[in-house]
């Protein structure tokens, strides 16, 4: 079953994007998925997984320098 995790980020435009796509892909499993909403103002990660925790996510993101905070 997968779990959809939501956060709101630091991350600005297609470059932040770009620098965290191969991360982000080697963390989330096969079967997952992720994707930006850079247009929404809290700068939205949304992520659909089976078995990555939302720690994980977020301490990725702010050991690049980018702020992650996960909404309940």
């Amino acid at each position: 079953m997968k779990t959809v995790l939501v956060f709101k980020t630091s991350v600005l435009g297609k470059g932040h994007v770009r620098t965290l796509k191969p991360l982000l892909n080697q963390l989330i499993d096969k079967n997952g998925h992720w994707n930006f909403d850079l247009e929404d103002c809290d700068n939205i990660l949304r992520v659909e997984t089976q078995h990555v925790r939302a720690q994980n996510i977020s301490t990725l993101l702010e050991k690049n320098g980018f702020s992650c905070e996960e909404l309940h």
